[in-house]
């Protein structure tokens, strides 16, 4: 990993499955129903519970912000933090190719690769550059959540290539919101290739689905 500012590797990765699907009012593309990627991520969540340790795990960065004076959320007040600052983020990301999904208290951003970089670069296109400083401007209102930012790639070139694409991507995303002025201690990156895809490698949709640099938002609690 690239990044100078935090440590790398954590999280467990978003995978949305298939299922029935609907119309993102926001973004206006079509996303798999709630349900099946509530199951899904439960799956997927296990497959890398292992990486969840070390000097980056979730409680260790938790301690760390409480300690340095970031006050952390308790009981009901959670869910109505989540909740404006999910709704603040849809606002500023409606139609712009960013889904905003919910799960539990954790709020997830989708970045799909061909809106964020052009094709085989780690590079923000400048165009996206406006966008990720919105999202920042949101992230820096509302400090009290873990930023996790993991990069995924598809099944296409080198295993080996893939992973270090999707870290760099995960790196150049998470460079950019703390040079725009989120707290560096709050930010975790970590690329995982082409491990945990959200639709086929066999369809050129599939695949461009599959390109992508998510980020979860985690609620700053005192405890779990």
């Amino acid at each position: 990993m690239q990044g100078k500012y935090w440590i790398a590797m954590m999280l467990a990765a978003t995978v949305l499955g298939t299922g029935c699907t609907t119309i993102n009012p926001y973004t206006r593309e079509e996303q798999t129903a709630k349900a099946t990627q509530g199951a899904a991520i439960g799956a997927a969540a296990g497959a890398v519970v292992g990486l969840l340790s070390g000097d980056d795990s979730r409680d260790r960065r938790k301690r760390a912000l409480i300690g340095a004076g970031v006050g952390a959320l308790a009981g009901g007040s959670i869910g109505y933090y989540m909740d404006v600052q999910e709704a603040r983020l849809r606002q500023q990301l409606e139609g712009t190719g960013v889904s905003v999904t919910r799960q539990g208290n954790e709020i997830i951003l989708n970045m799909p690769g061909n809106v964020t970089f052009d094709v085989d670069q780690a590079a923000i296109r400048p165009e996206f550059g406006p966008i990720l400083e919105s999202v920042a401007l949101v992230l820096d209102e509302y400090d009290q959540t873990l930023v996790e930012v993991v990069g995924h790639t598809d099944s296409t070139g080198g295993q080996n290539y893939n992973q270090l694409l999707s870290e760099r991507r995960a790196d150049a995303v998470g460079d950019f919101l703390v040079r725009s002025g989120v707290m560096p201690r709050r930010v975790a990156v970590a690329g995982y290739g082409e491990l945990y895809p959200v639709a086929s490698n066999a369809t050129a949709p599939g695949r461009q689905a599959n390109r992508r640099v998510e980020l979860t938002l985690v609620p700053l609690t005192a405890t779990g």
